[in-house]
């Protein structure tokens, strides 16, 4: 799969920070060791907007952070082009649903670019890695990590959440959260001949005007879940760095993805860090497709506002924690990038601003404190220091004056 282009990232003087994040699993914050990320990417059935942004430009941060400390970053992300999301909103438009496909995910490449995201290594489609789902799954058959439902209509292939011994410590969900989620969030707890309500299905039988692949286990396609496990674990290994995705992959996606793969190669855990990023309101509520509420990547751009500013809003709330979008946060972004550009300070007091700066993003990407580091500079006094402020801008936050 194409990606989009590269945008530059400058080199930034001084010296760089180790990175601590929240790992989900953990429930704390720790240094991130190593340099593999995994994020998960879209389904392509509508068009890039703020709560996709906030997670990319969220990972993009992290991103820029390992590239400052030396980090030869290798950054993996996929896309879902074949799913019932994408079938469903196909059948309801009238169109083809490759075409659809195709359509969305050329706009997310647009709106990356627009955003100066720097795009993944290895940016691979559901339909490209088939024949690697193929091999995840027959490995989990070949040690009893999966089952074949006795349908034989549909011998879907699911698998247990009893194969490995830990299930649940990714997302710390309790029972009745994992239940609940499971329900609401794609998973078929009520499928007859499933050995637990919770085992996630991996291989899906073909269906009638379903596309299906050739497999030792019968015709049909991959489940969502192992899709990424597969994906993640032959471009990076296991254990890698840092999974991430937004706050609601925490379960089932996030937490299968890894039972997964924890069960085809037998480690322990699949990353090191499992990160994720909160969700977005617009206005203080929940941005949804089905509320008809969302804002738009593109339709921001295509109005004239900056793609720096938009950075701005998105970092002027912890990356953590559920928050609003609104006019106002684009506004108060706006205003605040314009200071930026008209401001400067003195060489050593951007020296002192740069080296704080990366305290503040290595800190658990405390956005919050770092754009006040720059409103400070931004009130000083000189310009000798506005091209290494302008450079570390760049360079970490992905923000051009």
């Amino acid at each position: 799969m194409r990606s989009w282009p590269i945008p530059e990232v400058p080199t930034v003087d001084g010296e760089s920070v180790q990175l601590t994040l929240y790992d989900t699993a953990d429930q704390q914050i720790r240094p991130v060791e190593g340099s593999g990320m995994y994020v998960c990417g879209i389904t392509p059935y509508d068009s890039t907007h703020l709560g996709h942004a906030a997670t990319y430009v969220t990972f993009d941060l992290i991103h820029r952070l390992l590239i400052d400390a030396g980090s030869d970053v290798n950054y993996v992300q996929n896309i879902t082009d074949v799913d019932d999301p994408l079938f469903e909103r196909a059948e309801r438009d009238g169109v083809d649903w490759r075409d659809l496909g195709q359509s969305q995910i050329e706009l997310f490449r647009t709106d990356m670019e627009q955003l100066s995201v720097i795009p993944p290594r290895d940016y691979i489609g559901a339909m490209e890695s088939v024949d690697e789902v193929i091999e995840m799954v027959q490995t989990l058959l070949d040690r009893g990590a999966a089952y074949i439902v006795d349908d034989p209509e549909f011998p879907d292939v699911y698998a247990s959440v009893h194969a490995t011994s830990h299930f649940g410590y990714e997302s710390n969900y309790t029972g009745e959260q994992m239940r609940e989620a499971f329900a609401e969030r794609g998973g078929d707890p009520d499928r007859p001949g499933k050995r637990d309500p919770l085992d996630a299905l991996v291989w899906k039988a073909e269906r009638d005007g379903e596309p299906a692949w050739d497999s030792p286990f019968g015709p049909g396609r991959p489940g969502w879940h192992v899709e990424c496990s597969a994906i993640a674990t032959n471009r990076l290994g296991a254990p890698f760095a840092v999974q991430g995705g937004g706050s609601d992959l925490a379960f089932p996606h996030h937490e299968f993805s890894a039972a997964h793969a924890e069960a085809a190669t037998g480690v322990e855990r699949m990353a090191g860090h499992y990160v994720h990023a909160g969700m977005i309101a617009l206005e203080g509520t929940k941005m949804s497709k089905s509320l008809g509420n969302l804002v738009f990547v593109h339709k921001l751009t295509a109005a004239g506002h900056d793609p720096s500013a938009i950075r701005l809003g998105i970092y002027a709330s912890h990356y953590r924690s559920d928050r609003d979008w609104s006019d106002e946060v684009l506004a108060r972004a706006e205003q605040r990038l314009a200071a930026w550009r008209a401001g400067g300070g003195s060489l050593a007091e951007t020296k002192a601003a740069v080296q704080e700066l990366r305290e503040c993003l290595a800190d658990d990407l405390d956005t919050i404190g770092a754009l006040e580091v720059v409103d400070r500079w931004a009130q000083g006094s000189g310009e000798d220091g506005r091209d290494l402020m302008r450079t570390a801008l760049d360079g970490l936050l992905g923000v051009r004056l």
